[in-house]
């Protein structure tokens, strides 16, 4: 699906919110699984060339499936949305990224696992395949979030206890597309599952989202770096009872003026 921002509401920051069932056209049972910006472009004789532009969207699932597909393919968006990837029965679409075809991604997984891989080596496909193996599994974990690699930055990966920490990426080889990975987390009681992993720099503020609905905003710089088989710091005091959902990145006007963000974060 595809809605230009200017039309999604505009509320204060304690709003609700309007049903994005009331944008978008989603069919019965739907949920939305990631949502990715794409900047609006035009030619000097004002054409839009949107679609025209370079890149890829690139997709991860809960099982550890990937796919890439040229972010030319999207051009027709009906209103009642097309089809971006096949998933099997039992899975789901958990993150998608913008990549240029050439990135490196880090799929990381909830029991605290990783892999790192170069993106040419998943080929492009069409709108409706389903894409080929991203990570083998142990059994009982899941995909929980996809990276892209950039090289002044850091993978900064959060768990649901509110712990949390930075790892330079040179601390994950990369490996051949398909295998079980490396630990990018020590996850125990203390950690709780991962819930989230970002591309982060030193400059850059994220915002931490409880199950319970607190968003707690902190800067990127006073999260300690930690080598990737530990287990971080406390990122955020929790009630009792509440656990990390999520975490996302804040993007300032300044930082919002790419449309493959220098690869995404």
């Amino acid at each position: 699906y595809v809605e230009r921002v200017h039309e999604i509401p505009d509320m204060g920051r304690a709003a609700k919110g309007r049903s994005i069932a009331n944008l978008l056209e989603l069919k019965a049972g739907e949920n939305v699984a990631a949502l990715i910006r794409v900047l609006s472009k035009t030619d000097a004789d004002k054409k839009d060339i949107t679609w025209e532009q370079p890149g890829y969207i690139f997709f991860a699932t809960k099982q550890g499936t990937v796919k890439k597909t040229a972010l030319a393919d999207f051009a027709n968006v009906r209103k009642g949305g097309i089809i971006a990837i096949g998933i099997d029965p039992g899975d789901n679409l958990i993150e998608v990224k913008l990549t240029t075809g050439k990135s490196e991604v880090v799929l990381i997984t909830r029991d605290g696992m990783s892999i790192r891989f170069n993106e040419e080596d998943a080929r492009p496909m069409g709108r409706p395949a389903g894409g080929v193996r991203g990570i083998s599994l142990y059994k009982g974990d899941a995909v929980v979030a996809l990276s892209v690699v950039v090289p002044d930055a850091k993978l900064l990966v959060a768990g649901e206890n509110g712990i949390g920490k930075r790892t330079d990426f040179e601390e994950y080889r990369i490996q051949s597309r398909g295998g079980k990975g490396i630990i990018t987390m020590k996850t125990n009681e203390k950690t709780g599952a991962v819930v989230g992993a970002l591309t982060v720099r030193d400059s850059d503020e994220i915002m931490l989202i409880t199950v319970g609905g607190q968003m707690v905003r902190i800067p990127v710089q006073g999260i300690r770096e930690a080598g990737r088989n530990t287990q971080g710091v406390k990122l955020v005091n929790l009630d009792a009872g509440d656990k990390l959902q999520a975490i996302a990145p804040v993007i300032g006007e300044d930082k919002a003026d790419s449309a493959i963000e220098e690869t995404p974060s």
